[in-house]
């Protein structure tokens, strides 16, 4: 019986199937188009491996786009239909109920059956990998670090493959605020595979959660050869890009990173991709800077999706748009369409949606349209009780700013001076040195008459970008159009200093 590069067995699979489920793998841990083809040729050489069947379901669900999971809940019926699997072997059987609990639309209960799957086999990368995505699809970043922090100890530091396993828990202990373990582990994964865009990607948001916007630049403007084309995280790391553009007050380069990277006419209209470019669209409108073409145009892409109800977190976005182009009413018709959906529970699918909608997308998305409506305290009512549980629909930190920033800028609008305080306050204690922090507080002292604190505030928030400035050349570089990083191939299915390795119990 054949097995896999990590000494796993594979049921029902020949050894030309092995070879293109280690080669999709590979792929997979490095985000490289090249895993679509790769599982489609495991499946034609070993059509009945288990293995295989499952790893196509999860590339139709991981990238949140309900037409690949339409397909591959039909292919997956198809094969199983008649088919009995109690007498697989235990970890075949495993991702087959998490691949069938994904097409169900639980993907809680997907992830809790490949942590039961790892914990018996943790040398299993490709439920290592699956189970990590699902953890940040559904934000438990508890979770997104202690999965692969509790199989790292069954990987050598010899296994090639244990690096992007470093990168992935990077991510973990970043999005679970350990930063400098975050780092260490990045820069560990770096060292062993410099194009390791999800260790890239994990590194990156570590500078942006401490503010350290000039070293995030830096980083990555040295490692651009690594991470601009040809993988899938090419435009989401653009958009970090393009964060820490705005941060220190360069919202012409941001709108040409913009431009050229996250959204243009040859991009592909997928839902991770749309997102980024609601979102940092977003925090140019919350800054008051409107962008009616941009705005009309990713507009029109989000509708031309047609999306029914499939991930909250894509909604709230798909709302960002319609409500920047001055779409009002296509806002509400979604969002009306989205309280139908709750109130017709007759469908067991999509049962971890339907809680992400009830419990933050469905008041996110009605505080988005407030926002747009100019009601600022309705923005402020809706927000404030979720605002400490947006994880629950997923994402990350700094994506799901957007939102926070959403509610501090309609506290302040609406005059709620002691919310917009205890808001900021909280963000100083974690950023201290962010000038979009520095302007707010200097906004709620002019609210409130004091003229002093607001001069001071904006010359420490002016003080703080210009040592952004001069450390940060790529802040003034990017291309004005076609750059490296508009990636030769566009994803159809799957997802986003130092040099000290982690040790071999993950701490």
């Amino acid at each position: 019986m054949a097995t896999d590069r990590y000494g796993n067995t594979l049921h029902a699979c020949t050894p030309e199937g092995a070879g293109h489920l280690d080669r999709a793998v590979e792929a997979l841990l490095f985000f490289r188009p090249e895993v679509t083809p790769a599982v489609e040729d495991a499946l034609a050489a070993s059509p009945d491996s288990p293995d295989a069947q499952a790893f196509a379901v999860y590339l139709g669900v991981l990238g949140t786009e309900h037409t690949a999971a339409a397909t591959a809940r039909a292919r997956f019926a198809r094969w199983s239909a008649g088919r009995d699997t109690r007498s697989l072997p235990a970890r075949e059987r495993l991702h087959l109920a998490a691949a069938g609990a994904c097409l169900a639309g639980d993907l809680h209960g997907a992830g809790d059956l490949l942590e039961e799957l790892s914990l018996a086999y943790p040398r299993d990368a490709l439920a290592l990998f699956a189970g990590h995505q699902l953890d940040f699809l559904t934000g438990d970043a508890v979770r997104l670090r202690d999965r692969i922090g509790g199989a790292l100890s069954a990987w050598g530091r010899a296994d090639e493959h244990r690096g992007p396993l470093l990168g992935m828990y990077a991510f973990g202990l970043e999005e679970s605020g350990h930063y400098r373990r975050a780092e260490e582990a990045g820069a560990a994964a770096l060292e062993r595979h410099p194009r390791d865009v999800w260790a890239v990607h994990a590194v990156t948001h570590t500078y942006e959660m401490q503010g350290r916007i000039a070293e995030g630049v830096a980083f990555l403007d040295a490692r651009a050869a690594d991470w601009t084309r040809g993988n899938y995280l090419t435009v989401h790391n653009w958009w970090h890009y393009a964060l820490y553009a705005l941060e220190a007050g360069a919202e012409e380069t941001a709108l040409r990173v913009y431009d050229a990277a996250v959204h243009h006419e040859e991009s592909a209209g997928l839902a991770m991709e749309l997102l980024d470019a609601a979102a940092l669209l977003w925090r140019l409108h919350l800054a008051g800077r409107e962008e009616p073409e941009r705005w009309a145009r990713l507009a029109d892409a989000w509708a031309e999706r047609a999306d029914p109800p499939f991930y909250a977190f894509n909604d709230a976005h798909a709302v960002m748009a319609y409500v920047g182009a001055g779409r009002i009413a296509r806002a509400e018709a979604l969002v009306a369409d989205r309280r139908r959906w709750l109130a017709d529970d007759g469908s067991p699918r999509d049962r971890s949606n339907r809680v992400m909608t009830a419990e933050i997308g469905l008041p996110v998305c009605e505080a988005l349209v407030a926002q747009g409506r100019g009601d600022h305290a309705t923005v402020v009512e809706l927000l404030w009780p979720v605002r400490r549980r947006l994880q629950v629909f997923g994402g990350s930190h700094a994506q799901r700013d957007a939102v926070q920033r959403t509610l501090l800028e309609s506290a302040l609008a609406a005059g709620d001076h002691d919310r917009a305080r205890l808001l900021l306050s909280e963000r100083d204690g974690l950023r201290p040195d962010s000038p979009y922090n520095w302007l707010g507080r200097a906004r709620l002292a002019d609210a409130i008459g004091d003229a002093a604190l607001a001069a001071v505030a904006r010359e420490r928030a002016e003080d703080a970008r210009k040592g952004l400035r001069p450390t940060a050349p790529g802040l003034t570089g990017v291309p004005e159009a076609d750059p490296a990083g508009v990636p030769e191939a566009r994803p159809t299915g799957v997802p986003g200093t130092g040099s000290a390795d982690v040790s071999e119990t993950g701490l």
